[in-house]
């Protein structure tokens, strides 16, 4: 599991009864904490840079690019972690 980082900051830009919209920021080496996804979920990153993923099978790494978003289905649980020196940021779409 995860060892002490500081947490990332989740701002929530709307939510109604369609999605969830949240943007993730991220300091160097912050974390979400481990989570488990709800909804299915689209990620549009606003930061190029490398995540790192704990996972219930093992650390993933994942490179995010600008304005290639990508999708997660319901149920996945992990606890994403900035891996870069610099800061990192994206937009987390929930679909109800």
């Amino acid at each position: 599991m995860s060892r002490k980082r500081e947490k990332a900051e989740p701002i929530r830009q709307l939510e109604n009864e369609k999605v969830i919209i949240t943007e993730w920021r991220f300091s160097p080496g912050a974390e979400t904490g481990w989570h488990v996804h709800e909804h299915d979920y689209v990620v549009v990153p606003l930061t190029s840079g490398r995540l790192l993923l704990e996972t219930l099978h093992g650390e993933v790494s994942a490179d995010l690019v600008i304005g290639q978003s990508y999708s997660r289905e319901i149920g996945i649980e992990h606890n994403v972690i900035n891996d870069n020196d610099f800061n990192l940021s994206f937009v987390e779409v929930e679909l109800k």
